[in-house]
């Protein structure tokens, strides 16, 4: 693969993000794997150039289990990126993570079912472990950073990834929660795996929107509609501990082993 050097973090996150900045340059990148989401729109933070890509495209079109990840991982690597930051709306799973509550994932249960989750299809064959697969140098920038802006924020958590459209049922939710996780989303994986098959370094930061239907009897069900008035409510923090946290990361990657876990050609 080509390394262009254009960015060094990626970011998978909206518009919003990246509407306010100068200078954005659109960058459209062709890849082994298909069409990515969208266009990358590469932008300074700090000393930093950063490459944000709407992971659902910029009028939100693609759902989740239609999203082709690869194709847009392949392209943070492709650009340069050592780092990628996966920002998310998501559901807890407990009374005491509550809405408007950030969450920096530390481990992930895979409930997808048929989306394409490797790069490494052979003819040589790697088993890269998932066991710690977080980057402990962001999530530490990401605790400071929340601390110095007051945010409400869990330092570790489990988020379970289903495959969507849908919601869970009680049911399903009741189990999830009674396994004692934490959070429940749509995007995480494959996503922050594929970012860690690159020798990437791997962040989730899970915005809380609402209570799953399992927590107790009288939840009322989620909606699309109540996950984006508390998505929207909270974004500018989202936005403060995103850019604030990426000015504090040092160029170089010093304390962490994510730059080796898998053999690239």
């Amino acid at each position: 693969m080509e390394i262009l050097n254009k960015a060094d973090i990626g970011v998978f996150g909206g518009s919003g993000f990246y509407s306010f900045l100068t200078d954005v340059e659109e960058v459209k990148v062709s890849t082994p794997y298909g069409e990515t989401s969208d266009s990358i729109f590469i932008s300074k933070i700090g000393n930093h150039r950063v490459a944000f890509m709407p992971r659902h495209g910029r009028k939100h079109t693609i759902p989740p289990h239609l999203i082709n990840y690869r194709a847009n991982v392949w392209a943070m690597k492709h650009l340069g990126c050592k780092r990628v930051i996966s920002p998310c709306a998501a559901g807890s799973l407990q009374a005491h993570v509550k809405p408007g509550d950030f969450v920096i994932c530390d481990q992930f249960v895979d409930w997808t079912d048929g989306r394409k989750s490797t790069f490494l299809e052979g003819p040589f064959v790697q088993h890269p472990s998932p066991v710690d697969t977080y980057c402990p140098e962001m999530r530490a920038a990401t605790k400071q950073t929340a601390k110095e802006l007051g945010i409400n924020l869990h330092e570790t958590g489990t988020m379970v990834v289903i495959n969507g459209p849908r919601f869970s049922t009680k049911a399903e939710s009741s189990f999830f929660t009674n396994q004692g996780w934490s959070v429940i989303g749509m995007t995480a994986f494959p996503e922050n795996y594929l970012v860690k098959e690159m020798n990437m370094c791997p962040l989730n930061i899970s915005l809380i929107t609402d209570y799953d239907a399992g927590i107790n009897g009288d939840m009322p069900p989620v909606s699309h509609e109540e996950v984006l008035k508390v998505f929207n409510k909270n974004v500018e923090n989202l936005k403060a501990l995103l850019f604030q946290m990426i000015e504090k990361l040092p160029a170089m990657r010093n304390a962490c082993t994510c730059a080796s876990s898998v053999q690239l050609d």
